[in-house]
């Protein structure tokens, strides 16, 4: 019998200082069973960094055909696609041509940094791909704040990300490797 996911509810205020939106999402994040505390908790900060009303969770790991997150415009075309970890190259080059911005968040540490000095001359072609990438030990701290139901506040300021509770905060500086642009 196959495990199940399991379901994270997550109401989230989002105040992103930098590009003045500032709002409330009501989300659900399913986790598939092989998806660790980190990355599920990656996810759930791929959307505040890029929040907007029409970004979407996906299936994630359970299909290979979507992205973790994208953003659809009202006439359906794919305006943002975002992985997480260390997707192959193809599959990049793949999302660039369907997507005005295509978004990878890497977030493990050494195997990153090699994915990153594996790849980074072939995805430098991708004009429309920007590389963000989180430290390790942020990421570690971040599963601090996982709950099956969670009450966050998340505020960006000059590249920096704090989220939280009303227990403890966590600061976040993603490096931005590749920064990319819409094509």
């Amino acid at each position: 019998m196959a495990l199940k996911a399991t379901v994270f509810k997550a109401q989230v205020q989002i105040s992103d200082l930098d590009r003045h939106y500032y709002e409330s999402h009501t989300l659900t994040l399913a986790r598939h069973p092989s998806e660790t505390d980190a990355r599920m908790m990656v996810r759930l900060l791929a959307f505040c960094i890029f929040a907007d009303p029409q970004l979407s969770l996906t299936k994630g790991l359970s299909t290979d055909e979507e992205p973790d997150l994208w953003q659809h415009s009202l006439s359906g075309e794919i305006e943002r696609w975002i992985e997480l970890g260390q997707p192959d190259e193809r599959r990049l080059r793949q999302a660039c041509g369907r997507a005005r911005e295509v978004v990878v968040v890497t977030y493990a540490g050494r195997s990153a940094a090699l994915w990153w000095t594996q790849n980074s001359a072939n995805l430098a072609r991708l004009r429309n791909l920007r590389v963000l990438d989180l430290d390790a030990a942020e990421v570690q701290a971040l599963t601090a704040l996982v709950a099956r139901s969670m009450d966050l506040q998340c505020t960006l300021d000059g590249g920096q990300v704090w989220i939280g509770n009303d227990q403890s905060t966590v600061e976040l500086t993603p490096t931005i490797r590749q920064a990319g642009g819409d094509r």
